[in-house]
């Protein structure tokens, strides 16, 4: 069995400081945050962008200063990760969403398959011509999208975007279960989707707040490529404790090893995902 990849969600859109102080929100949190989560043992890192105020932004050049004090403060600790930035966003225009690929160049972005009820409060919107666009545009940038998978009919879309050519197997798959409106993280969701997905593919989980262990441990049994953590999905450690990056990932770690699992480098997450680190 591969190593297994350990991805942090750092920020996410909407976690805030009232909610749990740890949150890194600046481009010197975020950076000095991806230091701690990498020698923890994550080896993807998940990047959402905030302004000054701390509000989810998808500014091209909060993109490029973030993701460049990231890779500039993990250089200078003799530390390396694979970069996954997001394109997600329902109130962004699709050249918004998409337009720091091309300056960031990251080795990953996030490609949400399809539009849902988020929380039973907004309408998470994902429209085809934008993932169109998007799939078309991960292949001429070289960036591997990873799908995020909340729903099953955003399988039935990916085999979809497969057949029209606009993804490109082998994929990678991100299971991101117990959001309200999607699929419960439970084990009933891993059993229906994971003979689903498109053949040849990794994949990773998370759960969403409590369903953030639960969903380690089912993965792990199936024998899962990757587990994602972090302060987008969950700010707890325990009930009523706030957590940090840093403890999600190490404790992600140390559930990896009592499974018999090593941990993957940057490099060797590489090798398992098929991405290339980019020339800069």
């Amino acid at each position: 069995m591969s190593k297994l990849i350990l991805t942090c969600a750092l920020c996410g859109v909407g976690t805030t400081k009232a909610q749990n102080p740890n949150v890194p929100i600046t481009p010197d949190e975020i950076a000095a945050d991806s230091i701690e989560c990498v020698k923890a043992g994550a080896s993807v890192l998940h990047v959402h962008v905030r302004d000054e105020n701390g509000i989810n932004v998808m500014d091209k050049d909060r993109f490029v200063e973030v993701v460049g004090k990231i890779r500039s403060s993990l250089a200078a600790e003799g530390l390396d990760a694979v970069i996954n930035v997001t394109t997600s966003g329902s109130k962004f225009s699709y050249e918004q969403r998409m337009s720091h690929l091309e300056l960031v160049k990251p080795e990953m972005c996030s490609y949400d398959p399809g539009t849902m009820n988020w929380a039973n409060s907004y309408v998470f919107l994902n429209e085809p011509k934008f993932l169109e666009e998007l799939g078309t545009l991960t292949q001429k940038l070289g960036v591997k999208p990873e799908l995020e998978i909340f729903d099953a009919g955003m399988i039935g879309n990916i085999n979809y975007y497969i057949k029209k050519g606009f993804l490109k197997p082998p994929c990678h798959v991100q299971f991101v279960l117990g959001v309200p409106g999607g699929m419960p993280g439970n084990a009933e969701s891993v059993a229906y989707l994971l003979p689903k997905i498109p053949a040849g593919s990794t994949w990773s989980i998370t759960g969403i707040g409590k369903d953030h262990v639960p969903c380690m441990l089912l993965g792990l049994a199936e024998g899962c490529n990757g587990l994602r953590v972090g302060l987008e999905d969950n700010i707890f450690f325990s009930k009523g404790v706030l957590a940090t990056n840093a403890q999600l990932v190490a404790r992600a770690a140390e559930l990896g090893k009592l499974a018999g699992r090593e941990i993957a480098n940057a490099a060797e997450a590489r090798e398992i995902l098929g991405v290339i680190k980019p020339q800069l």
